[in-house]
């Protein structure tokens, strides 16, 4: 049963997160009567009421067609409404092979997405090459068509189908664009991506401006609503009213801190390196199944917030009109006796366990020497190393391309001269 498994969740007992695959492939799992949960990397919630089909969330390009099979197996209802959590691709691509057996749908959205969708056609490359590094897709292209909405909204929306009840609000957290659902008939919180089963996705490194501070609103918000049931955007359902209350308490609790930490030491003229390595979350939440660092990372949210409210100067002044990378590679190489002088203080740093520095020395190697082989073979060697020893998906995604890149820049390098 669907409550037996989110219990296994909640204990920390089985993983389902946006960062560890749970039920995929089950179909339609019935929560309630009229009532589904499709899990997939992005969740949708389906609704049968008085002959019509109703999705909150409508899946990815690239899991479309098993959608419509699994809900058809679930529901024969013609699709009448859609809602979008928000408007990234893993939400917003589900629809089309429903709309295909007959009329189209009504779309509800906030407004805002709209303008993602623009965005995305002005960085449709930039997003296939940071989405290829951050799942290890090198196949991945960017899509470049999208089912807009038909009806937006601006701060609160409700919408009557059947016999049932959407309400929507507006919030700002992992997007600017998101909507918040709730169905009073069931009790049904729907956070879309708000909670996604670990730590919230808001520092990511490769991807646009998320909100830290906004987000602990909306969370606070949404556990105010008193709902029996959340179904969230990625990861497993939470049942009962003290449950899902404690999750996003807990979860804005874990968040807010970051906020005040972060700003605090912004307020008191802190450089932005100072503040990274300095702010840290409350510990007493580190064991929530929860609040694992499996997708973001902490120190990813308060650069972040740097980014947010302090602008792009990090407070080095090197950094404000800077050399070229490969200059300063080149001119610390010589001043080290030559890049291979700084691979070989790379490996040493990783042996003695300093990864971070590691990173650093053997980056400015590969910039001092991009076409030595060599120095291409230690900077896949503390890269792969990296990638190993962290447990954040945008982490590992980032240090594995780079491993990969020397790795490839290794075995198309012509071979050494004798005596090297």
């Amino acid at each position: 049963m669907i409550e037996e498994y989110a219990e296994r969740v909640w204990l920390g007992e089985s993983d389902d997160s946006i960062a560890d695959a749970g039920l995929e492939d089950e179909g339609v799992v019935t929560i309630t009567d009229g009532l589904g949960w499709w899990p997939g990397f992005g969740n949708v919630i389906v609704f049968e009421t008085e002959g019509e089909l109703l999705l909150f969330d409508t899946s990815s390009p690239f899991s479309a067609g098993r959608l419509h099979q699994d809900v058809r197996a679930w529901s024969r209802a013609p699709l009448t409404t859609a809602f979008y959590s928000h408007g990234h691709i893993d939400h917003v691509f589900g629809t089309g092979p429903f709309e295909e057996e007959g009329p189209r749908a009504t779309v509800y959205a906030h407004r805002a997405v709209g303008d993602r969708f623009e965005r995305y056609l002005l960085t449709s490359g930039y997003n296939a090459v940071i989405n290829q590094r951050q799942f290890q897709a090198p196949g991945l292209r960017w899509p470049t068509a999208y089912r807009h909405p038909d009806v937006t909204y601006t701060d609160t929306l409700t919408v009557r189908r059947g016999a049932l009840t959407f309400d929507l609000s507006h919030a700002k957290g992992e997007t600017d664009d998101a909507t918040i659902g709730y169905v009073p008939e069931h009790r049904l919180l729907l956070p879309g991506d708000l909670f996604i089963w670990v730590t919230p996705n808001c520092g990511n490194p490769q991807k646009a401006q998320r909100y830290p501070r906004e987000w602990v609103h909306a969370l606070r918000r949404m556990a105010a609503m008193d709902a029996e049931i959340m179904l969230p955007g990625h990861g497993a359902p939470i049942f009962g009213r003290d449950r899902i209350r404690q999750a996003l308490l807990e979860t804005a609790e874990w968040l807010d801190s970051l906020v005040t930490q972060t700003l605090g030491l912004l307020n008191a003229g802190a450089r932005l390196d100072e503040i990274v390595h300095a702010v840290r979350p409350p510990a007493h939440l580190s064991d929530r199944p929860y609040l694992r660092a499996r997708y973001d990372e902490p120190e990813f949210v308060v650069r972040n917030l740097w980014r947010l409210y302090g602008g792009w100067y990090d407070g080095n002044p090197a950094h404000l009109k800077p050399a070229p990378e490969a200059v300063l590679a080149r001119s610390v190489a010589g001043l080290a006796g030559g890049p291979g002088a700084l691979a070989d203080a790379a490996l040493k740093a990783l042996s003695d366990g300093d990864e971070r520095l590691a990173g650093h020395l053997a980056e400015l190697a590969a910039l001092a020497a991009p076409d030595d082989a060599g120095v291409h073979r230690v900077r896949a060697e503390v890269f792969s190393a990296r990638a190993a020893n962290e447990l954040s998906l945008m982490a590992k995604g980032v240090f594995t391309w780079a491993a990969s890149e020397s790795g490839r820049r290794a075995s198309d390098a012509p071979p050494e001269p004798p005596g090297r």
